[in-house]
């Protein structure tokens, strides 16, 4: 029966229009990479280099994807291959040893300074950026012979978008007041407001583009977290109030922010209704269900949150989890993958457990085509290694289990879902790892890629 269910998947492939694509919504994508050549995503629409939008989307020469961020085709610059310090390697190498706990002094004395050290900051801003979407997407890719990747470039390499500005001028500076009254507070959120329209707006379109692309997967390792959205307030509020904002003025409009890009951030999704968007939880270490975080808060049939592990051990100290709002975990520390001129790192976040499940989720439906959305997160969520130190953290109290959710993919082509999961669960044993325990994390690990840059 087994053998039977296995070649009926093999046929149903080729007549799948969905099958194994995967959109990378990040910061840009190498597709000449070793790991990406073979299984870039090909417009069939488009004739690449005849300076034409052929197939009539508003995308001139979209052969691999579109660069949003700065509006070409050009889905990486590849102007920033070698011209970064071996330091930004290091940190990551460091880093790794740090949440393991095998950091020596040295190791903790450099790692010390170099956080310190405001221009390294800046550049590993830059590397982190240039490498995010290439790591993600090896991370996507991986054992998927079949897979399609798709590069949609969304986070600039270089801060320079003007988001920030427009609202800024929206409101304007008002006098200086002990107290914000009503109608500064209108203006306020009306600027807010302005904000969150125009960058999930972008999102909005880039939902449109992945549906009319028919792409059955998308990764979204980005985000905007209360964190991220205190620190916006806190620079924005002094150029309209001309004072420092108390903490409390802070708080306020920062979770006017998240409510906001989060109710804006639907739009994206039900843009393309037939993709299974699988978003990051957070770096921050703290609860989605208390603190929000976008678009990981977006809640609707299509979409999945991810936290991180360190392999099949204990949830990572920097991520972000939540009963309600983050829906399972997978592993996110030291995660080897490629990045940018045929080269490879070991990255820690949830930024590298997402598309860990988003690599499960398009080769379920390369299995198992038929699937709809709920049938899919169901497999996802009731074939995971159910976890003690997880039952009160995410919604399915485990973390994914790759070849039993593939398993009870293949047996869905010949029973129900539900005793699909239930004899994969018999059959596929957890995962066994041998890894030492690590100890608390010393460090930091960088936030999730920003959706909003600061001018």
């Amino acid at each position: 029966m087994k053998v039977m269910t296995i070649f009926l998947a093999a046929m149903l492939l080729p007549f799948s229009v969905y099958a194994t694509s995967i959109a990378i919504i990040d910061s840009g994508t190498d597709l000449k990479h070793l790991d990406l050549v073979k299984k870039a995503w090909v417009n069939p629409g488009e004739t690449d280099g005849n300076k034409t939008d052929d197939d009539g989307n508003g995308y001139v020469d979209d052969i691999n994807g579109w660069n949003f961020a700065e509006n070409n085709n050009q889905v990486i610059d590849y102007k920033y291959l070698g011209t970064f310090s071996h330091d930004v390697y290091r940190f990551f190498d460091v880093q790794y040893r740090l949440i393991i706990g095998t950091a020596t002094e040295a190791d903790k004395k450099w790692y010390k300074e170099k956080i310190n050290d405001e221009n390294f900051v800046k550049e590993l801003s830059k590397f982190a950026n240039f490498v995010h979407g290439t790591h993600v997407a090896g991370i996507s890719a991986r054992d998927a012979d079949a897979a399609k990747v798709m590069a949609v470039k969304l986070i600039p390499t270089e801060a320079g978008l003007g988001f920030f500005s427009d609202a800024r001028d929206i409101i304007g500076a008002q006098p200086l007041a002990d107290e914000i009254d009503p109608f500064m507070d209108f203006l306020i959120r009306m600027g807010i407001d302005k904000l969150a329209d125009q960058q999930m707006g972008m999102l909005k379109t880039i939902g449109e583009y992945v549906n009319k692309a028919k792409m059955r997967v998308a990764n979204c390792s980005f985000g905007t977290s209360m964190v991220q959205a205190k620190m916006i307030m806190a620079a924005l509020l002094p150029m309209v109030i001309n004072r420092d904002p108390t903490e409390e003025e802070i708080e306020l409009y920062a979770k006017y922010f998240m409510e906001k890009i989060i109710e804006k951030g639907k739009g994206f999704v039900d843009a393309a209704k037939n993709t299974f968007f699988v978003m990051a939880a957070g770096n921050d270490g703290t609860d989605n269900d208390e603190l929000p975080t976008s678009p990981a808060n977006v809640k609707k049939q299509n979409t999945i949150t991810v936290a991180a592990t360190y392999e099949y051990k204990k949830l990572a100290s920097f991520s972000n989890f939540g009963m309600k709002m983050v829906e399972v975990a997978a592993p996110g520390v030291g995660i080897k993958s490629a990045i940018p001129g045929d080269e490879y790192l070991m990255v820690s976040g949830t930024s590298q457990a997402a598309p860990f499940v988003a690599n499960v989720a398009s080769r379920v439906l390369d299995i198992n085509p038929k699937l709809n959305f709920d049938e899919l997160k169901m497999i996802i969520m009731k074939t995971v290694d159910r976890k003690e130190y997880l039952i009160d953290k995410v919604r399915s109290g485990g973390i994914v289990n790759p070849k039993r959710a593939l398993e009870a993919a293949s047996l869905s082509l010949s029973m129900n879902v539900s005793n699909a999961i239930e004899q994969a669960r018999q059959a596929v044993p957890d995962v066994v790892t041998t890894l030492q325990m690590p100890s608390r994390f010393e460090g930091f690990v960088i936030p999730l890629a920003p959706m909003f840059v600061l001018e």
